[in-house]
């Protein structure tokens, strides 16, 4: 029985990670069409955010839910303010320079900070479920998960802020009529996903090994979570990221690490093949 209840937890931890690296993207991808390759070295800025926070004595709570996402937030201002704005349409050019701002936060990093491994401890203890170990943490990221998903659906979907960004992305000539600012939203919208994937890295650094190049290992599932979710950036990543973050642990368990991650990318290839329109263009038509 404690075999099937460490399982169940690691498909939860699977599942509440996978959507916390993913929603990020989808508010940028999903809603602004913006294809971000630097989108990994955004969960890498936010786990360096919260190891040179704790190590410089700021609390480790504060440095991952605080310090991590008002950084990350402010870098992605900066470089919509300085780069994206020139590129909103262009889907080619943006994965191009995209690419090269990747690079260019890779290298300043290294330079910075070397390419050795660092990491800050984990703030939770474990339990014993029989002769199985695991942690409190993973409980954490699960809340963490839920409550990324009400406060993104909140705001997207009742706040003045939500209405004004999904009707500017829709339709930035009509809403520019209204008295709309569409550069302004723009702006606001892609700082919004930037904070919300440094939270994602700064809520994985004390389960992560933080390098420079971290953050390769995540973008191809981020986007292969948000294109199999569809346009829905809530449904649609939620159901991807319960199904890709579910095969990944469950093959993992009975097989290798490295079958689960050949089964996760089999079954995102089959997804997409048989729903070119992802999860919710087939099942959740209409929602966030």
């Amino acid at each position: 029985m404690a075999i099937y209840v460490i399982l169940a937890l690691d498909v939860l931890n699977g599942i509440s990670s996978l959507f916390l690296l993913c929603l990020g993207l989808a508010i940028i991808f999903g809603m602004m069409k913006i294809i971000n390759l630097a989108h990994g070295e955004f969960i890498m800025l936010g786990a360096y955010a919260t190891v040179i926070s704790a190590n410089a004595g700021v609390n480790i709570w504060i440095a991952m839910l605080v310090v991590a996402p008002l950084f990350v937030g402010v870098v992605g201002l900066v470089i919509e303010r300085c780069l994206i704005r020139f590129l909103y349409g262009r889907l080619v050019d943006s994965m191009l320079a995209t690419w090269g701002l990747s690079l260019l936060i890779i290298g300043i990093i290294t330079t910075i900070y070397g390419n050795t491994q660092q990491g800050v401890p984990t703030p939770l203890g474990g339990f014993s479920i029989g002769s199985y170990q695991s942690s409190y943490y993973t409980l954490f990221l699960a809340l963490m998960a839920a409550v990324m998903m009400a406060i993104v659906y909140g705001v997207m979907r009742y706040t003045r802020f939500g209405l004004v960004a999904r009707a500017t992305m829709q339709n930035p000539a009509m809403a520019a009529t209204l008295g709309v600012n569409p550069a302004r939203v723009y702006m606001s919208t892609f700082a919004l996903g930037a904070a919300v994937t440094g939270l994602a890295g700064g809520l994985l650094a004390p389960v992560s090994g933080i390098t420079p190049g971290m953050g390769g290992a995540y973008v191809a599932k981020a986007f292969m979570t948000v294109v199999g979710g569809g346009a829905a950036i809530l449904s649609g990543t939620l159901s991807a990221a319960s199904l890709f973050g579910s095969v990944n642990q469950i093959g993992a368990y009975f097989t290798t690490p490295v079958y689960g991650e050949v089964i996760v990318f089999t079954t995102a290839i089959v997804l997409i093949r048989l729903l070119p329109q992802g999860i919710s263009g087939r099942f959740f038509k209409g929602n966030l």
